[in-house]
């Protein structure tokens, strides 16, 4: 008995969700896309927030920036939930190995005590810093527009908390649990820090979403990171003895220039968009960053001693490249 097989093509009535056909015309996406057009409520809301009865639960007017499409702020990563907690399990992963080869090798107990002193007198108080960022990026995505810019900033939110946790974890490698309690202190009472301290609570209660946006992720991380993790951490503990607290802080450099690609992205579409955005974003820029150097000055110094304020003017010219470049600045 013979079988004759037969292959017969069946052609799908449609190629992707109709939400996301309304941006991409009726052809595959990719998970990213799948995940982000049209993913957000626009009609049938029953009520306005009782909070702020002005507006509806997702409003474009809580911004002064203006969009014709909200969802044209695309994450070149093109992160969803599922490929950026794969790539956080793989650099957690790594970090995991970091810790285990510090520990093998003893390189913490190596350090002189003075320099694990230097180490956590700088970082430990930056745990409040990656706080107020955890806090700024979720009210970013709570009154933000668009799946395409809220949810990234969800998951920059969570990175934050992250890099929070590791410096906790820093903290008890070096000096125990004390050293929590004198960053905390130290954050709270000792000179150097009270304007960066002031800046990161003024912003808690910056109520424009993309204005936040720019002070926090563009101006204040865009200064701190390049600042903290490059200067002070690979360039000064590091050549001290302090390569430990560089392999225990790894992931704070790498993460700050993956989301520099987002945080650019973002910046340039928003401000091609009018003349009127980029002057908006390009004036939130000027003040932000002015006031964010001048924060962290004291910090530069603490830091870098005599060589701070030359890291920081460095660390200034680097990020007002970035700006030009995305542009929100001549």
């Amino acid at each position: 008995m013979s079988i004759d097989l037969q292959a017969r093509e069946i052609q799908p009535l449609r190629q992707t969700f109709g939400r996301v056909a309304a941006y991409t015309g009726d052809k595959p996406a990719s998970r990213y896309l799948e995940a982000t057009l049209g993913a957000q409520p626009t009609v049938n809301f029953h009520y306005r927030p009782t909070w702020e009865p002005r507006f509806d639960l997702f409003d474009t007017g809580r911004s002064a920036v203006q969009m014709a499409d909200w969802y044209a702020l695309r994450d070149p990563r093109q992160y969803y939930y599922a490929t950026w907690t794969m790539t956080r399990a793989r650099q957690q992963e790594a970090m995991e190995a970091n810790y285990q080869f510090v520990e093998s090798r003893g390189l913490v107990d190596k350090m002189s005590d003075a320099l694990r002193a230097a180490a956590c007198e700088v970082l430990m108080p930056l745990r409040h810093v990656a706080w107020g960022g955890n806090m700024n990026n979720c009210s970013i995505c709570s009154r933000g527009y668009g799946t395409a810019f809220t949810a990234p900033a969800m998951f920059h939110a969570m990175d934050h908390l992250g890099v929070a946790q590791y410096l906790t974890r820093l903290g008890l490698t070096l000096e125990e649990p004390g050293a929590l309690e004198a960053g905390r202190n130290d954050w709270v009472g000792k000179p150097s820090w009270q304007a960066l301290r002031r800046y990161v609570e003024d912003t808690l209660v910056v109520q424009d979403p993309f204005e936040l946006f720019v002070a926090q992720n563009l101006a204040l991380d865009g200064l701190l990171y390049p600042l903290i993790y490059t200067h002070f951490v690979d360039e000064h503990l590091a050549l001290r003895g302090g390569t430990g607290v560089a392999m225990l802080t790894a992931f704070m450099p790498e993460w700050h220039d993956e989301s520099a690609r987002w945080i650019d992205a973002v910046v340039k579409v928003a401000c091609a968009e009018s003349e009127a955005n980029r002057g908006l974003i390009g004036d939130w820029y000027a003040r932000y960053v002015e006031r964010a150097q001048a924060a962290l000055a004291p910090v530069a110094e603490l830091a870098l001693g005599a060589h701070g304020a030359a890291a920081l003017s460095a660390v200034r010219e680097a990020l007002d490249a970035r700006a030009a470049k995305a542009g929100c600045r001549p």
